[in-house]
């Protein structure tokens, strides 16, 4: 068995190059492992840097490819085709791992085979936590945890981010990779990309595990604890739902039954914003942001 480690990047070079330096503590499998840098179309000096600098451990082979096509499900797509790994273990630009996470991932992969595993993802806030911020957010941020356990993953409703993910490069293949409309695509904050490929996974009854142990630090960068982050991120999410629910027909209005909910989402969010205060409507302020940019996807036209 061989091990991919396959990282992402699109204009993001200085938290690569702190995520690239953490991976000089990581404590390393058993099993042979290859670093794989995917560099998605970036114009900011990234390519020359990797080409350029010795950020590579001497103990890891490492490669560079580059995915023209923007969009992150894209370079996930190259890495699972250019991995020399039988499984693709993914890890953001802007992480950094526990020095144990490659030995908790092997261990899953040797005991139990999946065809994917998730890990834990712990936000890393750059400051002081914004009173807005409750718990039921931070899962925006990526932060996931489905508790001490390890087991099987089933439900629609237990995804996986491909921040902390582990993947049987072959069935993943077969089964056509991410879906190239989904996901964060340039400055277009948006996702769904892992979401959709664990939910076609359970669905046709692959094995899906959760490892606890295997952590990651999901570095927050400081613009994204202001409120418009969350609230543009489900906008872009609403609209990408917009415009798959309309598909091949005509822009044109959505169904009757959307904007009822987009009245009600927004009636909640001034409700609740009234009656408790803006700390505690963000939730419902992303709901109402969603069903906007659904009601616009509907509109737009395919580009």
């Amino acid at each position: 068995m061989k091990l991919t480690l396959a990282i992402c990047t699109h204009n993001h070079l200085p938290a690569l190059r702190t995520t690239l330096a953490s991976l000089h503590d990581l404590r390393l499998p058993r099993a042979p492992l290859d670093i794989l840098v995917i560099d998605n179309a970036s114009t900011d000096g990234t390519a020359d840097w990797l080409v350029q600098t010795q950020w590579q451990r001497p103990d890891i082979p490492s490669h560079l490819t580059r995915e023209p096509r923007l969009g992150v499900a894209n370079a996930r797509n190259r890495a699972l085709i250019e991995a020399e790994g039988d499984y693709v273990i993914f890890l953001d630009d802007d992480e950094t791992p526990d020095v144990d996470w490659l030995n908790h991932l092997e261990k899953v992969i040797e005991d139990y085979h999946p065809a994917a595993i998730g890990g834990r993802i712990r936000a890393l806030l750059p400051g002081p936590r914004p009173a807005w911020l409750q718990d039921e957010l931070l899962g925006f941020l990526g932060e996931l945890d489905y508790g001490p356990a390890g087991c099987p993953l089933t439900e629609t409703s237990t995804p996986i981010f491909t921040g902390n993910a582990a993947f049987h490069r072959q069935t993943v293949l077969d089964m056509g990779g991410f879906d190239g409309t989904l996901g964060r695509r340039g400055a277009t904050q948006s996702g769904g990309e892992d979401t959709d490929l664990y939910r076609r996974l359970v669905g046709v009854g692959k094995l899906v595990r959760w490892a606890p142990d295997a952590v990651i630090w999901h570095r927050i960068e400081h613009w994204k604890l202001r409120r418009w982050y969350f609230l543009t991120l489900h906008y872009h999410q609403g609209h990408m739902e917009g415009s798959r629910q309309r598909g091949s027909a005509s822009p044109g209005m959505p169904p009757k039954y959307v904007f009822a909910q987009l009245l009600r989402a927004y009636w909640r969010a001034l409700r609740l914003r009234l009656a408790k205060g803006a700390a505690h409507s963000v939730r419902q302020e992303m709901n109402a942001a969603y069903f906007s940019g659904l009601v616009a996807g509907w509109r737009s036209r395919p580009k």
